[in-house]
């Protein structure tokens, strides 16, 4: 068996990146739709490598039978045998058998809240009109951007509609939060709206929120920022295909 173990950790390590890449959409949990083709490849890639792996050794292990001389073994002369690979080498499998078994969960609330809000001088400007009908799905970043940068006040007087899920503070505030990727999970921010007016959902749990936007503090300024929404409607939701916004 332990011959067989280097094929075997890259067809298992191949088929957990094939299983959330090209058999479902787990791997959203992870990274930008965009590496999915580059997933799919880097899986057939190691499945590839696994199984011409396991090829070779068993024709190593045919070849040293019919040289072998009563099943001695390896020894370089210490009383040492070399003929197998270190046993710490099995732990690789740990992770590959959890991504294909058990696919951890997208960040949530705990990689939020490890996070530092910074918000650097961007510059007030003018936005684009929002769409004439009421309400207008935003994502959270959008949300933000307007909230702090719109000189044009463009979201004033509008129903608001977004999607997230839950965080909050020692004091009791609530937030609608949102994971931003550029590329994947390990390159994570935060992105959050104060909700005010309605009673916070269970942690980490994922909400829709419908109301309007709360102006607060100076735009552009740190007193702006985390922006609020005051809720008139909290509906609990499945989490969606994509819980990462991109950056």
């Amino acid at each position: 068996m332990r011959r067989y173990g280097p094929a075997l950790l890259l067809v298992l390590s191949g088929a957990a990146v094939l299983r959330i890449s090209l058999f479902s959409e787990l791997y959203l949990r992870y990274v930008q739709a965009g590496l999915r083709p580059y997933l799919i490849i880097s899986g057939v890639l190691l499945l590839v490598l696994g199984i011409a792996g396991a090829f070779v050794a068993k024709r190593s292990a045919t070849h040293e039978n019919d040289h072998d001389h009563d099943g001695e073994h390896v020894d370089d002369g210490h009383g040492h045998n070399h003929s197998r690979g270190p046993k710490a080498a099995w732990l690789l499998a740990v992770p590959a058998a959890a991504l294909l078994l058990f696919p951890p969960p997208a960040l949530g609330s705990y990689s939020a809240e490890r996070e530092a809000a910074k918000y650097d001088a961007q510059g007030i400007g003018t936005f684009d009109p929002l769409p004439k009908e009421d309400p207008v799905d935003l994502t959270l970043s959008q949300f933000s951007s307007r909230a702090i940068y719109d000189s044009g006040k463009t979201m004033k007087s509008r129903t608001i509609r977004m999607i997230g899920f839950v965080t909050t503070d020692d004091d009791g505030t609530w937030y609608l939060t949102r994971l931003l990727i550029s590329c994947c999970a390990a390159d994570a921010r935060s992105e959050k709206v104060e909700i005010r007016g309605a009673d916070a959902p269970t942690v980490d749990s994922w909400v829709t929120v419908t109301g309007t936007w709360h102006p607060k503090g100076k735009l552009g300024s740190d007193a702006a920022w985390p922006p609020a929404l005051d809720a008139t409607d909290v509906k609990q939701v499945k989490q969606p295909e994509r819980p990462y916004e991109k950056r």
